[in-house]
């Protein structure tokens, strides 16, 4: 993913600079959270593959539902978000949307960390110090 998310930087942010248009660069973030969003919904429905799972599962013990709704969280997360740095982007001035981008982008992103945080923390598992 980070190879990818290297490749929509430099593409957007490229063609933001050749063609002196800010739009390229704010479809950037919407790109990003597109191809998230997208990742993890083929993974799960073409490859039956739960990639939060895979990454948590170590630390975290889950039913199944609980890990499927993680995983619908974190598409529709990533979905919302590209749709509204959209809305901002085309309907508030350039300033608004990188002041949105950096501070309420991330605020949300931190919000719904926490959030979470609060559904894992109830299943995982402490270890005894023996």
């Amino acid at each position: 993913m980070l190879w990818i998310s290297l490749g929509v930087i430099l593409v957007f942010g490229g063609a933001t600079l050749l063609l002196q248009d800010e739009t390229f660069i704010k479809w950037k973030p919407t790109v990003l959270y597109w191809l998230f969003a997208g990742t993890l919904a083929v993974a799960a429905m073409a490859f039956k593959k739960n990639l939060i799972r895979s990454m948590l599962e170590q630390q975290v013990a889950m039913p199944d539902v609980v890990w499927n709704k993680l995983l619908a969280s974190w598409i529709g997360f990533f979905g919302a978000m590209g749709i509204l740095n959209l809305l901002v982007a085309y309907n508030f001035s350039t300033d608004a949307w990188v002041n949105f981008k950096l501070f309420g982008g991330i605020g949300l992103m931190l919000v719904f960390v926490l959030l979470q945080a609060v559904l894992l923390a109830r299943y995982v598992e402490e270890k005894k110090v023996e």
